[in-house]
C-alpha cells in the first residue's frame, strides 16, 4: 500500500481542472480551427415575382398596377419596392410602364412587363417579367351593302366585305373576310356611315373623310372619281354626325350662333335623282350643300329617300322617293322634293332600310315603322305596305336602338334584348326562319347595345364586362361577316378584338 502525502492529494484536482481548460481551448496539439466561430451566410435576393390585376390590357382603357415580390435565397418572401420597370420591346409602342409599374395598353400586339433589381456590389441584379396581351374591343360598327366597317378603342377603323369600289378604304380592290384596317393607320375616328359601295366618317377633329365609289359624287370632292383611301371632304372641321343611303349622304355640322345657341345644320350631296337631297331638285350635288336653316337632331338614309328629326321641336320630316309609302305622309308614288312634317308626334331616332322607314317615340320608346313591307320589315303582322307610321307589333315593348337593310329589321329593346324581322333567307334574322312578319328574339341575352343592317347581313354590339364585343349574321358570300369564311351565318358569329 503507497502512502500519498497531503501535497499530492491537493494538486491532483488541480491538474484535472488543468486539463478541462485546455481540452475546451483546443488542446495544445497542432490541430485544426473546427471549434471557431461559424460566419452567418449572406441573405440576397433570389426571384421576382410580379403580380398583376390582368394581363389583358384594353388600348386607350384604365391603366393597371402591377406589383413585384421578392424571394431570398432564406426562403422568405417580400413585396419590393424601387425596382426598375421596362418593357421587353425596350419601348412603348404596344405597352408603356411608368418607374412606379404602372402600365397601360398603347396599340394591339404583345410584349413583357419587366421588374429589375439592380445589381449592388458583387450581387447580381435580379429580374421577373409577365407576359401581356394589349387588346382594343370594339365601339362603333355600320353596315351598308355587302361590307361592314367598325371602330376600335384604339380609334381604329377596320373594314371587311366586298370591295370593287375601294368601299373598304385600304388601298385596294381586294375581298377582305376578315377585319383590315383602314389605309392612314388614323387613330383619330370617331363615328362612320357606310352606303351601298362607299362610306364616309368623322374624325375627332371635326374633318369629315371618304371613300369608295363616286359615280354620283357621294364623295363630296366636286368630281366622280373613286377613291380607294379616306379623302378629306373639303376643310370643315365642325361635323358631328353622318349618315349615308344607297348612294346619297347627309350630315350635321354644328356651330355656335350670335346668340350663343349651337346651330346643328344640315348638309347634303350625291345622287339626287329622287330628290333625296331635298333640295327640290333631282340633279346630284358633287359637293356638301346646306339644306335650309333649321336645326337638326338625327338624321338616316334610305336607298333615295331621308328622314330627320327637327331639334326645335323633336318632330319628324321625311323627303325624296315614296315608292313604297316610305316617307310616312300617307301616300305612295309621287316623290317628295323637300323636307316635309310627318303627324304631330315628337321622336327620339330614325333609321332607314333600303325602301322602309323606322322610329322611336321619344314620349314612351315605343317603335313605329312603315314603307316596303312585303317580307314583314314593317313589323306589324303584315305583308302589306304602310304609307303611315305603324306601331311596331308589341305594344308594350320600348326601344333603344334600330336599324334597317333590305327587306329586313334589327332593334334593341330598354331591357338589352335583340329582335328582328322581315326577311330572313340569307340568315339576317339570326335564326332560320325564311321570315317572319313581327319581331322575334335572338337568342335570350340582354347585354346588346348596338346594331347595324347591310344589305342582308346583320351587326350588333354586346357587353362583354366592361369592354364591348362584336356579332355579325347572315349574308357572307363577299366576307362581309369578318369571320374569316364566305359560309352564310344563320346565327351570331363574334368577331375576335
Amino acid at each position: 500500500m503507497k502512502n500519498f502525502t497531503s501535497r499530492s492529494l491537493w494538486l491532483a484536482p488541480l491538474f484535472a481542472l488543468f486539463a478541462v481548460l485546455l481540452s475546451a481551448c483546443g488542446g495544445g496539439g497542432g490541430g485544426g480551427d473546427s471549434g471557431g466561430t461559424t460566419t452567418p451566410a449572406v441573405v440576397t435576393l433570389r426571384s421576382i415575382a410580379i403580380t398583376a390585376p390582368s394581363t389583358t390590357l384594353i388600348v386607350g382603357g384604365a391603366t393597371q398596377t402591377y406589383t413585384a415580390t421578392g424571394t431570398y435565397t432564406d426562403g422568405t418572401t417580400k413585396a419590393l419596392t424601387g425596382l426598375t420597370w421596362s418593357t421587353k420591346s425596350g419601348g412603348s409602342t404596344v405597352v408603356q410602364v411608368t418607374s412606379a409599374g404602372i402600365v397601360s395598353g398603347r396599340s394591339i400586339g404583345t410584349d413583357s412587363v419587366i421588374a429589375t433589381q439592380p445589381a449592388t456590389g458583387t450581387v447580381a441584379a435580379v429580374s421577373g417579367s409577365v407576359d401581356v396581351t394589349s387588346i382594343a374591343p370594339w365601339t362603333q360598327v355600320a353596315a351598308g351593302g355587302n361590307q361592314t366597317i367598325a371602330l376600335k378603342t384604339d380609334g381604329r377603323l377596320y373594314s371587311w366585305g366586298l370591295n370593287i369600289q375601294g368601299q373598304l378604304g385600304d388601298g385596294t380592290n381586294t375581298l377582305r373576310n376578315t377585319p383590315v384596317t383602314v389605309a392612314g393607320n388614323s387613330t383619330i375616328w370617331k363615328q362612320v356611315a357606310v352606303g351601298d359601295s362607299f362610306a364616309v366618317a368623322i374624325r375627332t377633329d371635326g374633318t369629315l373623310w371618304a371613300w369608295g365609289n363616286n359615280l354620283f359624287g357621294q364623295l363630296g370632292q366636286g368630281d366622280q372619281v373613286p377613291r380607294t383611301v379616306p379623302t378629306q371632304v373639303g376643310t370643315a372641321k365642325n361635323w358631328t354626325y353622318v349618315a349615308v343611303g344607297k348612294s346619297h349622304v347627309v350630315a350635321l355640322s354644328t356651330a355656335t350662333a350670335t346668340t350663343g345657341t349651337p346651330v346643328v345644320s344640315l348638309w347634303v350631296w350625291g345622287n339626287n335623282y329622287a330628290s333625296q337631297l331635298g333640295d327640290g331638285k333631282t340633279v346630284d350635288l358633287l359637293v356638301p350643300t346646306r339644306l335650309g336653316t333649321d336645326s337638326w337632331l338625327a338624321v338616316a338614309a334610305g336607298d333615295a329617300h331621308t328622314i330627320a328629326i327637327k331639334r326645335s321641336d323633336q318632330s319628324l320630316w321625311t323627303w325624296g322617293d315614296n315608292t313604297y309609302g316610305q316617307l310616312g305622309n300617307g301616300t305612295t308614288g309621287a316623290k317628295v322634293g323637300v323636307p316635309t312634317q310627318v303627324g304631330t308626334a315628337n321622336w327620339s331616332a330614325v333609321a332607314a332600310g333600303s325602301r322602309h322607314s323606322l322610329a322611336i317615340r321619344n314620349d314612351d320608346g315605343v317603335l313605329f315603322a312603315w314603307g316596303a313591307g312585303e317580307s314583314g320589315q314593317v313589323g306589324n303582322n303584315s305583308t302589306s305596305l304602310q304609307s303611315s307610321p305603324t306601331q311596331v307589333s308589341d305594344a308594350s315593348a320600348r326601344w333603344t336602338q334600330v336599324a334597317g337593310g333590305v327587306s329586313h329589321s334589327i332593334g334593341v329593346r330598354n331591357d338589352g334584348t335583340l329582335w328582328t324581322w322581315g326577311r330572313g333567307v340569307e340568315g339576317q334574322l339570326g335564326q332560320t326562319v325564311a321570315s317572319s312578319l313581327m319581331p322575334l328574339q335572338v337568342g335570350s341575352l340582354r347585354t346588346w347595345k348596338a346594331v347595324a343592317a347591310g344589305a342582308n347581313h346583320s351587326a350588333a354590339l354586346q357587353t362583354d364586362g366592361n369592354n364591348l364585343s362584336l356579332w355579325t349574321w347572315g349574308l357572307n358570300t363577299d366576307g362581309q361577316l369578318g369571320n374569316g369564311t364566305n359560309a352564310t351565318a344563320t346565327a351570331p358569329v363574334q368577331i375576335a378584338y
